[in-house]
């Protein structure tokens, strides 16, 4: 033995949040878009619309950006029909970072984004 301590470094992972948000002013509202788009509201405020998903690290890629578009899609007139408009709609990234942020998205989602004139909004803080 040399005299060296093992050392146990907690190395924290890092994560990754991405939110589909639909502005909704009420209950009902919530309940439709549920029900428009196939899947629950995991928010907890239960006035307000949204899917949230949290990606480790050491996860595999998620295209979210696509995900959530593919979930709007053909559905807008629906979503207009009940009182919710693109305007009402935007996708979040939020990402907490240590020394450097950078990110990179693909042409093709960000095509796919710019057409449907769905609003992508990014907030990091540091550690």
């Amino acid at each position: 033995m040399t005299g060296l301590k093992a050392v146990d470094f907690k190395i924290e992972k890092t994560m990754y949040y991405y939110s589909l948000r639909i502005y909704t002013v009420n209950l009902i509202q919530v309940r439709q878009v549920n029900e428009l788009l196939g899947v629950r509201s995991n928010y907890p405020k239960e006035d307000d619309w949204s899917l949230e998903v949290v990606q480790k690290e050491d996860d595999p890629p998620f295209l979210f950006i696509d995900y959530f578009l593919s979930l709007l899609e053909g559905k807008y007139e629906k979503l207009e029909s009940i009182g919710i408009s693109r305007e009402n709609i935007s996708i979040w990234i939020l990402y907490e970072y240590e020394g450097q942020c950078n990110m990179e998205y693909d042409p093709e989602s960000m095509k796919k984004l710019g057409e449907s004139g769905i609003l992508l909004c990014i907030s990091c803080w540091e550690k």
